[in-house]
Formats: C-alpha cells, sequence, structure tokens
C-alpha cells in the first residue's frame, strides 16, 4: 500500500487537472475526431494507460490498445482487486473475469476462470477464434489452455492469508476489496480495471478486468464479462464502462444504457449521469450504502465520467497528456 500512496501523490488531483476535467467533458461535439486517446477507470488507470498508448502512438488500432492495458493491469499491477493478486472467493479460490469488444460489434469474455493469467487475451480470442460471446468455469480455463496459454496457481500468499483472517472471523460478507472498509465500490475500494480507447481513425474498443467481490459465494460473476453491463462499445456512437457493485450494473444493462443515451444526443457525462440516475430511481434503498461510477467516451472523443458517490477517478491519456488522473466530472449524490 505504501507504493500506492506515494503514486497516488506524485499523482495528486491539482486544480489544472480538475480544469482539464470540466474540458474534456464540456467541449462542444465536433465531426472531426480529436486523434487517439485512451481513458481508463481508478487511479492504476494513469500506468495502464501506458502501454495503451504505446499502441495508439504508433498508429496502431483500438482493439490492441485496450487488450495491452489490461494485460497490464492483470499481471504488472499487484492489486486485490485486479488480476494476478486478487482476493479469492469466500472457498479460497480466484476467479477471474475480462471482457473485450470492438467498435464493429464482436466481442468475448470469459466468467469464473481460475489459474489462468492474462484473461483479457483469452476473451479475445474467445472472440476471434469461436462463434460465441463467453465462456466460463472449467470450458474457459480448458479453452485457454487448448489455446496456448500455461495453467498456472496464481492465489498469493498474501491474498490467501487475507482469506483466512476472513474465515477465522465466521463472517460471510462479499466486499470490493477486503483491506477497505468503505462504501463499496469508492476510491480505496474499487474492483475493476475499464478501458475504452479511440485510435487515430476513429474507430473505438473497450476492455474490462477484474477478479471481483472478495469473499462472493463460488461463482458469482458480476459485470466486468457481462457485454452491455459492465462495457459496450459502438463506432457509430461511443463507448461505455462500469465499475462498483457489479450487480446494480447488470439490473439496468447500464453500459448499453449510457451508449444509447449518447445515441439519443446526450454528452458523454450526460449519459452517465441520466444512467446513474436509472439506477437510483430503481433501487433508492440501496443507493446510500454503494457505489456506482460510469466512464464514457464518443466517436468524437469526449470523456464524460460520473459517480453515485465521491471517490471516483479515472485517467486519460493522448498527444497532448501522458498521465492525466482526473476527479469524476460530477456526483450524483451531491445533487449535481
Amino acid at each position: 500500500m505504501n507504493g500506492r500512496r506515494k503514486f497516488l501523490g506524485q499523482a495528486a488531483l491539482s486544480a489544472s487537472a480538475l480544469a482539464l476535467s470540466g474540458r474534456l467533458a464540456g467541449q462542444p461535439a465536433s465531426s472531426t475526431p480529436v486523434g487517439a486517446r485512451v481513458v481508463s477507470t481508478w487511479d492504476f488507470g494513469v500506468q495502464a494507460n501506458q502501454p495503451a498508448w504505446k499502441v495508439l502512438a504508433t498508429g496502431g488500432g483500438a482493439l490492441d490498445a485496450v487488450e495491452q492495458g489490461a494485460r497490464w493491469a492483470e499481471t504488472d499491477l499487484c492489486n486485490p482487486t485486479v488480476g494476478r493478486c486478487g482476493n479469492p472467493d469466500r472457498d479460497g479460490i480466484l476467479t477471474l473475469d475480462a471482457s473485450i469488444m470492438d467498435g464493429d460489434g464482436r466481442c468475448g469474455a470469459v466468467a469464473a476462470l481460475e489459474d489462468i493469467d492474462h484473461p483479457i487475451s483469452v476473451a479475445r480470442r474467445v472472440m476471434e477464434k469461436t462463434p460465441h460471446v463467453m465462456l466460463v468455469g472449467d470450458g474457459a480455463q480448458q479453452f485457454a489452455v487448448e489455446q496456448g496459454f500455461n495453467k498456472q496457481r496464481l492465489l498469493t500468499p498474501q491474498a490467501e492469508q487475507a482469506w483466512r483472517e476472513w474465515r477465522a472471523r465466521a463472517e460471510y460478507k462479499p466486499e470490493i476489496n477486503a483491506e477497505r472498509r468503505q462504501r463499496p465500490g469508492d476510491r480505496d475500494n474499487h474492483d475493476t480495471l475499464g478501458m475504452l480507447a479511440i485510435d487515430r481513425h476513429g474507430r473505438l474498443a473497450g476492455a474490462c478486468t477484474t477478479s471481483g467481490m472478495a469473499w462472493k459465494l463460488h461463482g458469482r460473476v458480476g459485470d466486468s464479462p457481462i457485454i452491455g453491463a459492465g462495457l459496450y462499445v459502438d463506432n457509430d456512437v461511443g463507448a461505455a464502462t462500469a465499475s462498483g457493485v457489479g450487480e446494480e450494473m447488470i439490473r439496468n444493462a447500464a453500459s448499453f444504457l449510457v451508449v444509447e443515451l449518447m445515441r439519443q444526443g446526450r454528452s458523454p457525462m450526460e449519459a452517465c449521469r441520466e444512467a446513474i440516475a436509472r439506477v437510483v430511481r430503481k433501487r433508492p434503498e440501496a443507493s446510500k450504502s454503494l457505489q456506482v461510477c460510469f466512464l464514457a467516451l464518443n466517436r468524437h472523443g469526449e470523456v464524460g465520467a460520473f459517480a453515485l458517490h465521491q471517490g471516483f477517478v479515472y485517467a486519460v491519456c493522448d498527444a497532448q497528456r501522458q498521465d492525466a488522473l482526473l476527479a469524476s466530472d460530477a456526483v450524483y449524490g451531491e445533487g449535481a
């Protein structure tokens, strides 16, 4: 955690970053794409954006970019909610979920995948090598091995120890991040890397990867691998990804909703805000105790973000800025 605090100190939310947030969300629509850009959820998105930007900066496509960014989060980042360092379920089993989507409608996903690194790349293989969209559990693992991925134990000693300590308390309560006790899904208690990109040709793509809730029921799957819930991309309109408590995204087909609202003419920020309003209207009793966050990118390269409560940050990388970490444009719970 010390390294994370140091990183946050170096990437503090300065006044200039907050001003940039307003410009990204509020700039008028243009018929000309702004150029290549990648955006991603949470503070570690700053670093995840770097391998994605290397692809975009050299003329590569958005799909390759988001895959590379997600791969970094799954392996090089050691976080208890994403990839190999994730916390296990209540049976002590680490399962990983991921989805990837191209702006032309192609998509792939894996859920409840065990002992395979880089689930995002397995999801891409599902998209490109099978007639299906999603593979789960043992079938996803079998497919990954057949595709040349190595089966290996991913549960770290630190995650196993955290699970043993939780089990000793004899308390079943899924947690987004077992190291924290704040509101589920806030800045220090998140569970997902969601990444969206537009390349220099105006093509869009997105990726979403997670290890999900700590101590979840074995077999629980959140929104991250579900196309339309945790991720949705359409070259004609834009892309959206979600973070927070996945059940709320699934109930509302939330990322699809954000894209459809942009199709109707909303800006990315307006679309994110309206999607959160839908969540609150349907489950007002839950809105005080959970976090819901959206990040959107339209086909013109405009960015918008909105959160139900304070704490959501996102990262932007393009030719003008390489390491911008921004607060969400507004907070629904504070009457924005």
